[in-house]
């Protein structure tokens, strides 16, 4: 299942007028290429992890909502994906990550431009039950159509941990290259929607967090990878 995509580098528009405080200010920003992957990491990529590790289960993983091999991995928390960020890296012989919480926006967006979403400025017709997603779980991964990068249900289905901490206040003092967020902090960035909400999408610019250590059912990740000079 994995698979990643280059990002290019180029400007994007951080932020948005439209949501929370924590969107502003609204800016350009320039990221270097990148890889990311085309999908969250599954259930079954995870299973492997286990299996060859010691690393103890995610949050309900006998659940049967979440024990399908094409669904992404969830109940994970953030210290969980580094760990399996750090064994894939070793099992691959190159490095994989998190992205940082710029490094999502500009993939999730899908080009240049401003789109609410990262497929356009409506909810996607695929998303399941008119937007409202599924009531017992997430969905494959697969599921749906790719955004301008090429990459699945980014800012849907589950929200997605970023490598940085969280800083409400970060969008006025990021540097114009590269933000890749504060050094220190109580809360890690995540983003995109989550199966368990209203509305499971999930405006590219919008932002979230949680404590490192939680695991919740619509918390999952995906990899990033940086490119050679």
């Amino acid at each position: 299942m994995s698979s990643f995509v280059t990002v290019p580098r180029g400007w994007f528009v951080m932020g948005s007028h439209e949501g929370q405080a924590a969107e502003l200010p609204v800016r350009r920003r320039w990221v270097d290429a990148f890889e990311i992957a085309r999908y969250p990491v599954t259930r079954s990529e995870y299973a492997q992890f286990l299996a060859e590790t010691a690393h103890p289960d995610p949050r309900e993983w006998d659940n049967p909502a979440f024990s399908r091999p094409d669904q992404p991995a969830v109940g994970v928390n953030w210290h969980d994906a580094r760990a399996y960020c750090a064994w894939r890296s070793s099992r691959d012989g190159r490095m994989v990550r998190l992205p940082t919480e710029a490094e999502w926006e500009r993939a999730a967006r899908g080009g240049p431009d401003g789109r609410r979403y990262p497929w356009g400025d409506t909810i996607p017709d695929w998303i399941p039950n008119d937007g409202h997603g599924p009531l017992d779980g997430p969905w494959s991964v697969t599921l749906g159509r790719p955004n301008g990068f090429g990459l699945y249900g980014i800012a849907a289905n589950i929200h997605e941990w970023c490598s940085n901490w969280h800083d409400r206040n970060f969008y006025a003092t990021a540097p114009i290259l590269n933000p890749i967020g504060p050094a220190t902090g109580t809360r890690r960035a995540s983003r995109g929607g989550a199966w368990r909400h209203a509305i499971t999408i999930n405006r590219t610019a919008a932002r979230s967090s949680l404590d490192p250590s939680f695991r919740y059912t619509d918390y999952g990740f995906r990899l990033a990878r940086t490119l050679k000079p």
